[in-house]
C-alpha cells in the first residue's frame, strides 16, 4: 500500500470525469450521474478496505483483541 492507491483513484477520477463529460455532451445526464455514482462507490470501497487494513495493523501493533 503507497502511492499506487493513490493512483488508483486518480485514474478513477479522470475516466469518471471523462464519461461524464461525453455523457452530458449527449444530453444523457441521468446516466452520467449514474457513472458518477457507481465511480464513488467504487472509491469509497477502496477506502473502506484501506481502513480495515488500519485497523488491522493498529490491532495487531498494540497487541489488542
Amino acid at each position: 500500500m503507497g502511492i499506487d492507491v493513490i493512483f488508483k483513484i486518480a485514474g478513477i477520477g479522470i475516466v469518471t470525469a471523462v464519461i461524464n463529460n461525453i455523457l452530458e455532451k449527449s444530453d444523457k445526464k441521468e446516466i452520467a450521474t449514474l457513472v458518477t455514482l457507481a465511480a464513488l462507490v467504487i472509491v469509497l470501497s477502496l477506502v473502506v478496505n484501506m481502513l480495515g487494513d488500519f485497523f488491522g495493523t493498529l490491532k495487531a501493533m498494540f497487541n489488542l483483541y
